[in-house]
């Protein structure tokens, strides 16, 4: 089922070096314990990301002697024609742009007799798009879910589903598979780099298919469902509880978006839980300790995986590994509920400038003009209030208090669309006004978005209000214009912490 991992070589694996061998640890081998320690902490890394993308940076440290980095499939992603933004708002950061597809090309006919498919009825829709963001202290990562159905701008093609971005980009480039599939890359990463304001620093294609090759290479893995599903178009089948899922149902768990809550929505949550669930069973299994699946495991990924050209899969595991699995953490951009295509199709409302004020906060990116502006007056603040939580006249009341605290009033109502937390929303030049509102609503988040008239307080669903400013108020906004707290707070739980839809 999977082709040889050495590409020819002669079947099995070359024996490893003593200080490269990842077995060392158990047979008092030679080598630092850096290497070590820095082998597992590569591997922890890379499954909790995306198992595939895990096993190269975390096999790399000891198949770099032999032919896996360069059996790797490589696209020419970042040649002359890719579009960069004229601005890298994270430095030295790490954006790895993951995109999943149902191109079928790779697949074995046996295969597909398991899968019950063949092998003209694949997509080239990327209905997987994620973000992994990595700091250039290597210490915390995100995992930043784009849904499929997002309706964006697409450079040269109007507006369309984020997923149709790279069937545009392949279909309207000549030459071979692996140029289209280039073109293709680079238009998704000119849309994502447009949507969000990050710099995509690396291109990770996998088909679909890779998730039912690797999760038979580790023999499965553990899912909590939180009630008992099934569903004919995916072909998913589980009930209340763990399941061991791999093969047809591994797959189905990630593609399913018929009869949940939410749709694609929920769906991009499952891919990231199984991600971090197949983190898991490669620790706990022993697989990168086990040469027989380690061999298993690379091989799926070099049936499955396209990289693009200048990834260096070296000083990537070295960036990464003080990371641990408990430093990632997984959202999805913010969205604006559903709507419809003027060609009926359904869509995921996004607003970019949402976007790009969520990705700045995740990302702990900080407006140094809000860290340095000084509160003013209130006289000299207006402030439009919204209610988009679930008490009815929280507008009007908070607009009682804030008129008695010196603030003038614009126009109050209730929002489009409902929010879990109370937003403090301001416009650039707008800075000292929204610090200064900040100081009468404890807790409220800073977002800096764009074109606003005035200063507007978006209330959520966490009851938050107005209240006059005390010694022991001070204000603990966070957001991307605001700096991070210091005080502590509980970590946040794992991705797969819990059951999942």
């Amino acid at each position: 089922m999977y082709p040889d991992a050495s590409r020819g070589s002669g079947g099995a694996l070359p024996i490893l070096p003593a200080d490269l061998d990842p077995r060392g640890k158990h047979r008092g081998g030679g080598g630092s314990g850096r290497r070590k320690h820095g082998l597992l902490l590569s591997g922890q890394v890379l499954a909790a990301m995306l198992s595939t993308l895990l096993v190269v940076v975390s096999g790399v440290y000891w198949w770099k002697y032999h032919t896996f980095n360069t059996g790797l499939h490589r696209l020419p992603i970042f040649g002359s024609a890719a579009q960069k933004p004229s601005h890298d708002i994270d430095g030295k950061a790490q954006n790895i742009l993951i995109v999943g597809n149902d191109d079928r090309q790779s697949a074995t006919d046996a295969e597909l007799q398991q899968l019950g498919t063949g092998r003209d009825g694949g997509s080239l829709n990327t209905d997987t798009m994620m973000i992994v963001h990595v700091p250039a202290n290597g210490q915390k990562a995100a995992l930043i879910s784009l849904p499929r159905d997002s309706y964006v701008a697409i450079p040269g093609h109007g507006m369309a589903k984020l997923n149709s971005a790279y069937p545009d980009g392949y279909n309207s480039t000549s030459g071979s598979t692996d140029s289209k599939r280039a073109a293709g890359g680079r238009l998704m990463i000119s849309t994502i780099q447009d949507l969000t304001g990050l710099t995509i620093d690396h291109f990770v294609q996998v088909d679909l298919l890779g998730f039912y090759r690797i999760s038979n290479a580790i023999g499965g893995v553990s899912v909590n469902m939180c009630n008992a599903v099934q569903e004919a178009n995916s072909g998913i089948n589980l009930h209340k509880g763990v399941n061991v899922i791999k093969g047809t149902q591994a797959l189905a768990f990630v593609r399913q978006r018929y009869n949940l809550p939410n749709g694609d929505l929920d769906r991009v949550q499952r891919q990231r839980y199984f991600l971090t669930a197949a983190f898991r069973k490669l620790v706990s299994a022993g697989v990168l300790l086990n040469p027989i699946k380690l061999q298993r495991l690379l091989s799926a990924v070099q049936s499955s995986l396209y990289l693009d050209e200048k990834i260096n899969l070296t000083d990537l595991a070295g960036q990464m590994e003080r990371l641990s699995a408990n430093n990632i953490v997984g959202q999805t951009i913010p969205t604006d509920g559903f709507g419809t295509s003027p060609d009926g199709q359904s869509t995921v409302v996004v607003t970019p400038s949402e976007v790009k004020t969520f990705v700045n906060k995740v990302i702990g990116n900080i407006d140094s003009k809000i860290s340095s502006a000084k509160t003013v007056s209130p006289s000299t603040v207006t402030v439009d209030i919204q209610n988009a939580g679930s008490s009815d006249g929280a507008a009007g009341q908070n607009a009682t208090v804030l008129r008695q605290l010196g603030f003038k009033v614009g126009t109050t109502g209730t929002a489009s669309t409902a929010s879990t937390s109370t937003v403090i929303q301001y416009s650039d030049g707008m800075q000292n006004q929204a610090k200064t509102l900040a100081a009468y609503v404890p807790g409220a988040t800073l977002q800096q978005v764009a074109s606003l008239q005035h200063v507007t307080l978006v209330l959520g669903a966490d009851h938050l209000n107005a209240k006059p400013k005390t010694t022991s108020t001070a204000p603990t906004t966070s957001s991307a214009a605001s700096t991070p707290a210091t005080s502590k707070s509980a970590a946040p739980k794992p991705i797969d912490a819990g059951c999942i839809n």
